[in-house]
C-alpha cells in the first residue's frame, strides 16, 4: 500500500491545485531546466495513476503510471519522474520511485513487467531499483535516453 504521505490518483480524482501542481512541477523540470521545449500535454494523464508528495502548497516529487499498451495490460510504465529542484538530495526520488512501483504492482494485477524510458545519466539510479537497460540509447526531445525494463514473475 502506498504510504501515508504520498497520493495516489487517477485524473479524475485530482483537484484543480493538484493537477497544477503536478502540471507545473513537470514544466519546471523538464521545459525549463533542462531546457527541452516538447509537448507535455500528451493525452496519457488521463489514463494515468498520478504519484505525488505535497510539500506545504507545493509538489515537491511526481510520476505517473499507466498501462503501456492497450493490447499487453500486463506492461506498465513509470513517466515523467521528476522532483523539485529544492527537494533533491533528501532520497526523494527513490521513494517517489519505491511508492510508483508500489501504485503499479496493485492497479495492475496481471503485472509482468514495467517500462521507463529514462534519461541515459540516470541509468546507474534505475539500476539500483531493479531496472535493466533494453536495447540502444535514442534520443527523446534532443535529450539522450535509453529504454529500461523491470521484470515481474507471472504467478
Amino acid at each position: 500500500m502506498i504510504d501515508n504521505n504520498w497520493s495516489a490518483l487517477t485524473f479524475d480524482e485530482l483537484n484543480i491545485d493538484q493537477l497544477y501542481g503536478l502540471l507545473k512541477l513537470r514544466v519546471d523540470v523538464f521545459v525549463v531546466e533542462q531546457n527541452c521545449p516538447y509537448s507535455d500535454l500528451d493525452g496519457i494523464d488521463k489514463q494515468a495513476i498520478h504519484v505525488f508528495l505535497e510539500h506545504g502548497s507545493e509538489v515537491a516529487a511526481v510520476s505517473r503510471v499507466y498501462q503501456k499498451f492497450a493490447s499487453q495490460p500486463n506492461i506498465v510504465a513509470i513517466g515523467r519522474v521528476a522532483v523539485a529542484k529544492t527537494q533533491r538530495q533528501q532520497g526523494l526520488a527513490r521513494q517517489l520511485m519505491v511508492q510508483s512501483m508500489k501504485v503499479a504492482e496493485e492497479h495492475f494485477p496481471d503485472l509482468t513487467q514495467i517500462q521507463l524510458s529514462a534519461q541515459s545519466h540516470l541509468k546507474g539510479f534505475y539500476s539500483g531499483l531493479g531496472f535493466i537497460v533494453k536495447g540502444e540509447e535514442y534520443l527523446e526531445d534532443g535529450i539522450p535516453h535509453i529504454l529500461m525494463i523491470r521484470d515481474y514473475l507471472v504467478s
